[in-house]
């Protein structure tokens, strides 16, 4: 890892006691007549590819209603984040959330939303809205996607990205910008990084556990921020999010060039893995292998689970990286995806 250097003075330290954001936007003095209140836990969690419900009960039905769900996605108001519009006897889908969607119906009650098959850009806040003229009613539930942050950075080196080069890095490999709440949550879970990246929202942060003085001075442990930055000519690296994967991550021993270990991969019917893929394995089916092997955007990697000195000699879990080693003289196994 490359320490930051520069002017910290406008650095924004952001602790525990700065990021405590609720799920439920809605104002919990005001007595729902309609719906019935959200549960104590109003975040519902699913990994990519799942199907989940997000809950929403009528206590009474009016005598004429809708119930509209809306994605509630800061950076993008108006139609576009509406997902359906129902009444008692049918529902009317809308964009591309809308298609994976229906109404649960379990009950004449039920107005709970079920989306299937989930995707990274799911993740957020979802509101189930009650229309009855003048006395309109909603609730907010919180839908997080289960998966794994990881620092992305350029084979050309470190600070190469502008935002719109980041967000295509982190398709790529698998994944798509982290948001905020996605790097906080990595932070709780010890993700210690002295590179500022790019997130969602087009801020750019980095996130220290152990502060130290290459990363950031004496100032305490938290997620620094250099805030909103000009998205077509600043530049850093990325902070990308992926989720579980429906296939599987394997390693191929032996001592390959770059294109060797390519030829390897598509001899056992399948192809070098992306920086995404691993993490996923690493985080989802504890994939544990020590030994350097190449993937696919050229950069050689191994996942650990369970550290140990002849492994990294890092105390903690991970997936280590020898960086973008030259791709004909230097020799690794091959992590390959099917």
């Amino acid at each position: 890892m490359t320490p930051i250097r520069g002017n910290f003075a406008g650095i924004l330290v952001i602790t525990l006691n700065y990021f405590i954001q609720s799920s439920a936007s809605y104002n919990p003095h005001r007595k729902l007549q309609y719906l019935l209140e959200p549960p104590v836990q109003v975040e519902v969690a699913g990994r990519r590819g799942d199907n989940v419900t997000l809950p929403c009960i009528l206590r009474i039905k009016p005598n004429h209603y809708k119930i509209k769900w809306t994605k509630l996605d800061p950076e993008h108001l108006g139609q576009q984040n509406i997902i359906m519009i129902s009444n008692a006897n049918a529902f009317k889908p809308y964009g591309p959330v809308g298609r994976r969607a229906s109404l649960l119906r379990a009950h004449t009650m039920d107005a709970s939303l079920l989306l299937s098959h989930l995707e990274l850009g799911d993740d957020g806040r979802y509101q189930c809205e009650l229309i009855n003229g003048i006395e309109d009613e909603n609730i907010v539930i919180t839908l997080r996607i289960e998966g794994v942050v990881f620092p992305y950075q350029s084979q050309h080196g470190r600070y190469k990205f502008n935002f719109h080069e980041a967000e295509l890095a982190c398709a790529e490999q698998d994944g798509m910008l982290a948001s905020y709440s996605q790097l906080y949550r990595a932070w709780t879970e010890g993700l210690d990084w002295c590179n500022a990246g790019w997130i969602h929202d087009g801020t750019v942060h980095y996130p220290i556990v152990h502060p130290r003085p290459v990363c950031g001075g004496n100032l305490p442990a938290g997620i620094r921020s250099y805030g909103p930055k000009n998205k077509n000519h600043d530049r850093f690296d990325a902070f990308c999010f992926t989720s579980q994967i429906p296939g599987s991550v394997f390693y191929i021993t032996g001592s390959f060039s770059y294109d060797q270990a390519v030829y390897a991969c598509k001899r056992q019917g399948s192809a070098l893995a992306l920086v995404g893929q691993l993490y996923a394995a690493w985080r989802f089916q504890k994939y544990d292998q020590c030994n350097g092997g190449w993937l696919k955007d050229g950069s050689v990697r191994f996942p650990i689970v369970s550290p140990r000195k002849r492994c990294g000699g890092v105390p903690e879990a991970g997936v280590r990286t020898f960086g973008f080693p030259s791709k004909t003289t230097h020799l690794y196994g091959a992590y390959c995806y099917r």
